[in-house]
């Protein structure tokens, strides 16, 4: 009989396919745009389907590049 828990010891599978050695950066806005909604809001990770380390490194990254104005803060 299963554990009524056993989806919390499911490990997330890394699906941000970055080559070894790449790291998100603020100023690649094509990696970025792909977790913006059309409205300017950070897509959750449970719906993006990343890990939690590279949902904050994504997540400072959306954040840098909307301070140096390389994506908007809202949507059009």
């Amino acid at each position: 009989m299963r554990r009524f828990d056993d989806r919390r010891d499911r490990r997330r599978v890394r699906q941000l396919n970055l080559e070894k050695g790449r790291e998100i950066d603020y100023k690649d806005d094509r990696l970025i745009r792909r977790f913006i909604t059309d409205r300017g809001k950070i897509v959750p990770r449970r719906i993006c389907k990343l890990s939690a380390k590279d949902m904050r490194a994504i997540t400072r990254a959306i954040k840098r590049a909307r301070q140096m104005a390389l994506i908007p803060y809202v949507g059009e």
